[in-house]
């Protein structure tokens, strides 16, 4: 590690002695060695994370994450949930939360998407297994009237980012007319659909980013792998989880391995007692459609979100993922003839060439 990728940086001089006071406070009782501080990771919001070691030989992480922009309380609370669910996730060993500041067990330094075998699928496929473990258990544990409810205000909010951010922000194009009319009545088809599914905990963004390969697995399936990134856990669809796990962000698999782990998962949740909705007990084909309208409002967001990061936050790094999702939005909308005029829409702001007429396979 060179001095640079060692050094700590702080936009805020006071901050940094802040944080100096608080973490020389917490040093003799956990064992830190404050010298060893350095950067272990960054995410797509205000919060970042350092590592530090301790006298014991291991390290511990601290969160950064500034009050005015960061709210901690959703993580302790989803936190505390999961590690009651039997979920492998960081132990809160201090939180000063007037300052943002946090320390935190250390899952380790690999990530799932660390050690994906991107040219071979089923190399892969032990570890979504063991995501799936971790996902029933998260599921099975779910309570209403306990996370913030995944609602029709919060999917369509969530939905609007595409237009706002990822048309009128990135693409410069603002719709009129009928081309609006087809977005909305897209979105009212979406949202509609997606409040029809039964309602657990969801995670919000399950994928091999934010599952750990821990140095010390637990000791049941669902702790193979430690989770993170989870504040911002609410209730809702079910659907929501393995569609963000199978159409990854930063990962894309071809459709015949997302069925192998959707279908494990079905029949996991099925045995669960989980899938005790309609005809989904039965029919792997109506849930898997109920999965891809739930991926479709995932893509769209995301989409909208990665151009906000761009152009408000100045992260470029996740545009370049945009391409993705606008592939994904057209594989469903292709799929389904409620949703032929969206892909045409997306298709002619994309400079795609006209969808054929024909409609092989779709439902």
């Amino acid at each position: 590690m060179t001095p640079t990728e060692h050094t700590v940086q702080w936009a805020d001089p006071q901050r940094q002695t802040h944080f100096h006071v608080w973490l020389q406070a917490l040093a003799p009782h956990h064992g830190l060695l404050s010298d060893t501080l350095r950067p272990a990771s960054a995410d797509a919001s205000f919060r970042r994370y350092l590592r530090i070691d301790s006298k014991s030989g291991g390290s511990l992480i601290v969160m950064d994450a500034p009050p005015e922009h960061e709210n901690c309380q959703p993580f302790v609370q989803v936190a505390a949930l999961m590690r009651d669910a039997g979920l492998l996730v960081p132990e809160v060993l201090a939180w000063d939360q007037p300052l943002g500041f946090m320390l935190l067990s250390d899952l380790g330094h690999q990530t799932m998407l660390d050690l994906i075998d991107p040219d071979h699928a089923q190399a892969n496929h032990g570890r979504y297994m063991a995501a799936l473990d971790s996902l029933l258990a998260w599921q099975l544990a779910s309570k209403p009237d306990v996370l913030p409810p995944y609602n029709e205000a919060l999917l369509r909010r969530e939905l609007q980012l595409f237009p706002d951010w990822y048309l009128t922000q990135h693409r410069q194009i603002t719709l009129e007319g009928k081309d609006a009319e087809t977005l909305a009545k897209a979105f009212d088809s979406i949202v509609r659909r997606n409040l029809a599914a039964p309602s657990v905990y969801v995670h919000r963004d399950f994928m091999p980013r934010n599952l750990m390969i821990p140095a010390q697995p637990g000791t049941t399936p669902a702790q193979q792998l430690g989770v993170l990134d989870f504040q911002d856990a609410v209730y809702g669809p079910i659907t929501y989880d393995v569609a963000s796990l199978m159409r990854d962000a930063f990962l894309s698999w071809e459709e015949d391995f997302v069925m192998d782990i959707t279908i494990r998962y079905w029949e996991k949740a099925r045995k669960a007692g989980l899938m005790d909705f309609e005809d989904w007990h039965s029919d792997f084909g109506a849930f898997y459609r109920a999965v891809e309208w739930m991926g479709l409002q995932r893509h769209l967001k995301v989409a909208g979100i990665f151009a906000r990061l761009t152009l408000r936050d100045g992260k470029p790094k996740y545009l370049a993922d945009a391409p993705r999702f606008i592939h994904y939005i057209r594989n469903t909308t292709h799929r389904y003839r409620e949703l032929g005029p969206l892909l045409q829409l997306i298709d002619k702001i994309e400079g795609f060439e006209a969808a054929s007429g024909y409609a092989f396979g779709r439902v």
